[in-house]
């Protein structure tokens, strides 16, 4: 199914009624309010995953993800992969599982940026599918909104309860709202995108970065993502690819987490097939095994995991982190420093190191 102009009148009439539920009287407004001992002490330890398990989530349920990147790097065949999982098609992306969507929901892709291409990219992903069941539960918008998202902020929302979907895709940010780089521009598409995320609607966006980082090289901040800070500051998670246009090799950076950091990673696109795997993740836990005696320092970490020889030290922290995790899990072990200016070492974790490593 597809979406077409004739669409505006509807989502239309549907933003009208988001706009009178917006007007409720004084008398009514306690409705929408919560008691503050539930809403802080019933908190989940881990955010309720969409993309992700445990402590490991790329995408948290009610709060957006933004896939970052420029031109060519393959955030569209990620994204064309995750609304693929969320119909139930594909339990796993990069290794990690996704939470298919509600029972009689659909997903709604906003192809605005070049859809005649990104149609190309999800032929390769859904070609195998069977049609009936896409015409069913995936709904397609071809080219720009009924209305510029920044400026009538209930458009995303309504777009998706006419689709009946409880999950979207914004592909990409800038031809949902013009002018992106300005904070008057950005902080209204932030706020169509947390109307649509207050109804339930779970936001997967693209989004584009600078030509170069801050430092001139690899873009691998927040502040490298093109746009007004909004943009970021309202998301939940933001990754960011990397490499030039048609790679089948990109960098992946986890640069925003509901939770743990996860990556870096190098990744691989299958381009015949659509389909994109982790080529290359540091292991840790082997790592430690070939040191043997000598322990894994967060400095050898850092320069595996950032394949930097001069690490910064936040790339140690997070180094430190990782490796903390991996002590929590029962996989590693941590060896205090015999003596002052010795770093802290870590080992695997398993029951026969310690008699080797005291012999």
């Amino acid at each position: 199914m597809t979406g077409n102009p004739a669409w505006a009148d509807d989502v239309k009439a549907e933003s009208d009624a988001h706009a009178a539920a917006e007007s409720e009287t004084q008398e009514d407004l306690p409705k929408s309010f919560t008691p503050g001992g539930s809403f802080f002490l019933n908190a989940p330890p881990t955010p309720p995953a969409i993309w992700g398990s445990g402590g490991d989530v790329l995408w948290a349920e009610g709060e957006s993800l933004i896939l970052a990147g420029p031109q060519g790097v393959g955030k569209t065949t990620i994204a064309h992969q995750l609304i693929r999982a969320r119909l139930g098609l594909q339990d796993e992306v990069l290794g990690l599982p996704v939470e298919p969507a509600q029972d009689g929901k659909r997903c709604l892709m906003l192809l605005m940026d070049r859809p005649a291409q990104a149609r190309r990219a999800g032929h390769r992903i859904f070609g195998k599918d069977d049609e009936a069941f896409l015409n069913e539960h995936l709904v397609v918008w071809e080219g720009p909104p009924p209305y510029d998202l920044a400026k009538r902020t209930d458009i995303l929302a309504a777009m998706c309860q006419r689709a009946k979907a409880d999950t979207v895709l914004v592909d990409s940010i800038k031809d949902g709202a013009i002018g992106i780089s300005t904070d008057e521009v950005g902080a209204g598409y932030n706020r169509a995108r947390q109307k649509a995320l207050a109804e339930g609607v779970q936001v997967l966006e693209n989004h584009h970065t600078k030509k170069a980082g801050n430092n001139g090289g690899e873009p691998n901040t927040l502040a490298d993502v093109y746009g007004s800070t909004w943009i970021t500051a309202g998301s939940g998670s933001v990754i960011m690819l990397w490499g030039d246009a048609g790679d089948p090799v990109v960098s992946f950076r986890h640069i925003k987490q509901p939770m743990n950091e996860i990556g870096p990673y190098q990744l691989t696109h299958d381009h015949a097939s659509g389909l994109t795997t982790v080529r290359h993740a540091v292991d840790l836990i082997d790592m430690a095994r070939i040191k043997g005696v000598h322990g894994l320092t967060a400095i050898d970490a850092a320069m595996a995991m950032f394949e930097s020889k001069k690490p910064t030290a936040a790339e140690r922290e997070k180094a430190r982190r990782r490796l903390g995790q991996l002590v929590d899990k029962g996989l590693l072990s941590k060896r205090e420093p015999d003596a002052p200016g010795d770093p802290v070492r870590w080992y695997p974790a398993h029951p026969s190191f310690g008699s080797r490593r005291a012999s």
